[in-house]
């Protein structure tokens, strides 16, 4: 490489004296040598218009807290008013308690960790298209045939493991995977990125200590009865699945504190008033209009309501212990009903009609207020904020602002 450099710098000055290269192998050699200057004139001055995603103070926020971008080219389909609404990034949570995703060094890799658990992971999938909430087919892959993968995948790993996690394993039917003779010891079951359809209630009555279930990325339209014996599970994610409604006889499962829905077709938030120990709630990328039947979360302390069409903030007075409460890409315009949240530390309201700065006067723990490309006028009534950390505010009417005191 070194003698290339030379010979090609000779050419433009044949007055530079070229240093002799040594003749060794360069594997077992390295000797610095002086690189000559050239001179071949001014270039252009590096350009910065490409600025890193990150520069964006609402997408730095959204890295800060681990959240995903997701549709955004999402087109709405309804015909409905959306002047207030932009296609943007609705934030979710990449985190699991318990649910890290462990590396591997080949695809199809089986992997059995010294804590009693076990990973099977086939070669991954690219979705080529974000999905479309508003429409009933499913996403397009990449590389992926209709025929989802038969056979006994976990007939190498012992019953007493305790964490399952089967990964782009094209798995259409749980039936031979013999789940119920870990039914002892297994609390973590992950089946993420698959194609299963029907969620057997036989085989999943008899995993009582199961504590985490995770079927992200699968084609449910429905769990029947699957979970009503689970009475340990916290952690339930059935994102990215083609619900209609939230699944019925959730309220048995009295350990559940966590649950996921993100992405389905859900247009409604009910069947979830026997869930008192709920603490996290996600029901983003749905159909949901109106915020309802939650007066019984009386330990809520999350709520994920991102790109719906919510045009009113309403019926929050009964969650008390709720610290976040993010309602991105909706169709609010107006800041209210939020006086008996007085619990509450971040609010996420980018991307609605929001007019005026106002409402919050018994909020005073919010640490953070995201009111991005909405219609603010003015920054005010927030002077009061004293443990207000981030301000994420941007309109094209923003005139003036207050000073912070």
């Amino acid at each position: 490489a070194a003698a290339e450099y030379f010979e090609r710098a000779q050419l433009l000055d044949p007055s530079l004296e070229i240093p002799a290269l040594p003749q060794v192998e360069p594997r077992y050699y390295v000797e610095e040598l002086e690189m000559p200057s050239i001179d071949v004139g001014a270039s252009e001055p590096e350009s910065h218009s490409d600025v890193s995603q990150y520069a964006n103070a609402d997408l730095r926020r959204r890295k800060r807290k681990e959240e995903m971008s997701l549709f955004n080219n999402s087109v709405e389909e309804d015909g409905e008013d959306n002047t207030c609404l932009q296609p943007q990034p609705f934030e979710r949570s990449t985190c699991r308690a318990g649910m890290s995703t462990p590396q591997i060094n080949q695809p199809g890799e089986m992997e059995v960790s010294p804590s009693k658990s076990a990973r099977v992971v086939l070669p991954g999938v690219e979705i080529l298209q974000p999905v479309d909430p508003e429409s009933d087919e499913e996403p397009v892959e990449e590389g992926v045939t209709d025929e989802p993968e038969e056979g006994d995948f976990l007939e190498d790993f012992p019953d007493e493991t305790e964490d399952l996690e089967l990964v782009h394993a094209r798995i259409g039917s749980l039936t031979n995977l013999r789940l119920p003779r870990f039914a002892k010891y297994l609390k973590r079951l992950c089946l993420r990125q698959n194609f299963v359809s029907f969620l057997d209630p036989e085989v999943f009555n008899v995993l009582t200590n199961l504590e985490e279930l995770d079927l992200y990325d699968n084609k449910l339209r429905t769990v029947g009865d699957a979970f009503l014996k689970l009475s340990k599970l916290e952690t339930l994610d059935l994102s990215f699945n083609m619900l209609k409604s939230i699944p019925e006889g959730l309220g048995s499962l009295n350990s559940l504190h966590t649950i996921y829905f993100v992405q389905n077709r859900i247009s409604k938030i009910n069947g979830l008033e026997s869930c008192i120990n709920l603490r996290s709630l996600e029901l983003g990328g749905n159909r949901i209009r109106r915020i309802e039947n939650l007066e019984s979360l009386v330990n809520l302390e999350e709520l994920w309501l991102g790109k719906n069409k919510i045009t009113k903030l309403e019926n929050l007075a009964s969650l008390k212990k709720l610290k976040i409460l993010s309602l991105q890409s909706n169709r609010i315009t107006k800041l209210e009903n939020l006086e008996e949240l007085n619990n509450l530390e971040q609010i996420y309201l980018s991307h609605n009609g929001v007019k005026k700065l106002e409402g919050l006067e018994n909020n005073t723990k919010l640490t953070t207020l995201d009111l991005g490309n909405n219609f603010l006028s003015a920054i005010e009534n927030i002077s009061h904020l004293t443990c207000l950390e981030e301000l994420w505010v941007q309109s094209s009417q923003l005139l003036h602002s207050t000073k912070l005191t």
